[in-house]
């Protein structure tokens, strides 16, 4: 588990492939979200998360289900797009964990093919960047299939319910744009959310690099 914020055991469970203590040209593709339209194979607004498996599993994460939003983030430590607004997220999570933001993110890339986000080094970018949230790796990738997950920042905002609320773009900035990374998209959701005003159905989606599938597995 990286990062010294929320559940510090989180992911302790048997069976789970979370919590595992743990540049190349990008090829890029583009997230789809059901509240905009478009479609996510395993997830829907509305739905809940099952990230956390049962409770039997994992037994630790009281401090992120009890939250009153929930941010995942599926990321990755080479990707460019991650990378480019890796202190502005940090920034964005710190910002509203006081007010009842829980944010987890997860790596799921095959570090077969891809030995730059294995574990060993994830702990390496969470004290760079200064994340105070848990930074996971789910050697199974298992996450990324139920979520519907398919890019790196792939972003999932979820209500004191755990029912999906906004799946689109941290904000418009991308490498090579010249658009200043703020965090704009997403902490404009958080915000409506916290304060129970509803959150725009009209959403972009989000861009990075593809997910690193094992072989077999890319859905």
């Amino acid at each position: 588990i990286f990062g010294s914020g929320l559940g510090s055991g989180f992911g302790s469970g048997a069976g789970s492939g979370f919590g595992s203590t743990a540049s190349g040209t990008a090829s890029v593709r583009t997230a789809t979200s059901s509240i905009s339209g478009n479609v996510v194979t395993t997830l829907s607004s509305g739905s809940a998360t099952s990230i956390f498996g049962s409770r039997d599993e994992l037994s630790t994460v009281e401090e992120i289900d009890d939250s009153k939003a929930l941010l995942v983030v599926f990321m990755c430590n080479h990707c460019p797009y991650v990378v480019h607004i890796a202190d502005a997220l940090a920034r964005v999570a710190r910002q509203f964990e006081p007010q009842g933001l829980g944010t987890v993110a997860i790596s799921v890339n095959d570090v077969e093919s891809h030995p730059q986000d294995a574990p060993d080094k994830m702990a390496g970018m969470s004290k760079k960047y200064g994340f105070t949230f848990p930074y996971v790796y789910d050697e199974s990738q298992r996450a990324a299939v139920d979520y519907g997950a398919v890019c790196t920042p792939d972003l999932f905002l979820f209500d004191a319910e755990k029912r999906l609320a906004y799946h689109g773009q941290f904000d418009d900035a991308r490498p090579g744009n010249d658009k200043p990374v703020t965090g704009a998209d997403l902490s404009r959701a958080i915000e409506n959310l916290l304060q129970g005003k509803p959150v725009d159905a009209a959403q972009s989606p989000s861009v990075g690099c593809n997910i690193k599938w094992k072989p077999g597995i890319d859905p």
